[in-house]
Parts: structure tokens; sequence; C-alpha cells
């Protein structure tokens, strides 16, 4: 198995890369390129969906972007031990209606040795939005990583 560098132990700097990371790819909104952050029986929570293996996790993947057009990811640190890392997020989207949302988060993380994610657990909350008061455009410009996004 190939690593995925960072690997556990995460320091600070390490979680900060991984997080980062995250945002990275799952701005590309590529199924299968964010698949491959997650071991192949990667066990999720997502709200109320529960997932298991990377196959499913493409499957989910595809049918939320489907549904989430125009989605833009905003993650943040919130903290690490170990072989883990929880998260809070926003991002915003709009529906096939055109109506925008934004979606506050949090995640908890486990990874395996080889730095692959093995366990997500995402609790979410969404806020119908005017696109007037969008304020997640695209991906984040390398001068803001980590820089944190209010929560209102």
């Amino acid at each position: 198995m190939t690593a995925r560098p960072p690997v556990p132990p995460f320091d600070r700097a390490a979680a900060l890369k991984k997080v980062q990371a995250a945002e990275d790819a799952w701005n590309t909104r590529d199924p299968e390129r964010v698949a491959g952050a997650y071991t192949v029986d990667s066990v999720w929570r997502n709200r109320d969906t529960f997932v298991t293996g990377r196959p499913a996790i493409v499957e989910f993947l595809t049918d939320k972007w489907a549904r989430e057009l125009d989605y833009a990811l905003r993650k943040s640190l919130w903290a690490f031990d170990g072989d883990r890392i929880a998260v809070r997020f926003q991002y915003e989207c709009r529906d096939s209606g055109g109506q925008w949302w934004r979606s506050y988060g949090n995640e908890l993380w486990e990874f395996d040795e080889n730095g692959l994610m093995r366990r997500r657990e995402a609790s979410i909350n969404d806020l119908r939005i005017e696109e007037s008061e969008r304020r997640v455009f695209g991906t984040r410009p390398a001068s803001e990583h980590g820089v944190e996004f209010p929560l209102q």
C-alpha cells in the first residue's frame, strides 16, 4: 500500500497539511480522486447516511455533486491527537432550482498508519442563503490556507 502523507501521529503542521489537502481534493468535485484518500473499507457517517468502502464513497459523492451545484468548501483544523483529526467546515452550493445553501459542519477523522482515512463522521446543518450572501468561491488561494471563516 502506498502511503498518503502526512501520516500519523500528527503534529500541528501535519494536521494542517492534511486538512488543506482534504479541502483541495473535495473542491475538485472528483469522486475518484477524493475516494483515493480513504482506506478501501473506510466507514462514513454523513448526516443520516452510512457508507462503507471506496466504491460506495464514489457513488455517494457522485450523487452529492450532481445535486449540490457550484459546490465550494472551506475546512479548518479544530483539534488533533495521534491518528485523529477534528475539523469544522462550511460549504456553499446551489440546488437545481437555483436556491443557494450554506452548510456548516464538523467532521471526526481517523487514519491508518499509511495516512488513509479509515473513519469519517460528519454532522452537517444547512442554511438557505441568497446568492448575494455567498462568501465561498472556488478553491482557496494559498495565501488564505488555514484562515478561519466566520460562523454567520
